[in-house]
């Protein structure tokens, strides 16, 4: 009886490994142990740093917003909570992004909370 080596879907599966290792440093490209170790651990973190990038990324509009506000005399915590009380929709990312681009509109912005506040 003729052995059996399913070749072509074994194949399929090292050559699609592979091509995920492409770009990988050393033996992790081309040797397929190594290479499934490095792919599955790359694949488990790239999903977790999708996840941890939306926290950097709000923590760095949280600290642009801040030091515009202190520039302006009012602290961070302040400026927010004066903006929830007068129901201003503006996220994190648009206030940063004011802070640096529209810095007339962003003072705009504090003078509408620190009304709201007062």
């Amino acid at each position: 009886m003729v052995r059996v080596t399913n070749a072509v879907a074994s194949h399929r599966r090292k050559k699609r490994m592979l091509k995920i290792a492409k770009g990988f440093w050393g033996d992790r490209k081309n040797h397929l142990r190594m290479t499934n170790d490095a792919v599955l651990r790359a694949l488990a973190n790239n999903y977790k740093h999708r996840k941890l990038k939306k926290r950097e990324f709000k923590s760095l509009w949280i600290v642009r917003i801040s030091a515009a506000a202190k520039a302006h005399g009012i602290s961070y915590s302040k400026l927010i909570h004066g903006l929830l009380k007068a129901k201003c929709g503006l996220n994190r990312k648009m206030l940063a992004d004011m802070a640096i681009r529209d810095p007339d509109g962003f003072k705009a912005v504090v003078g509408f909370a620190k009304a709201a506040l007062a």
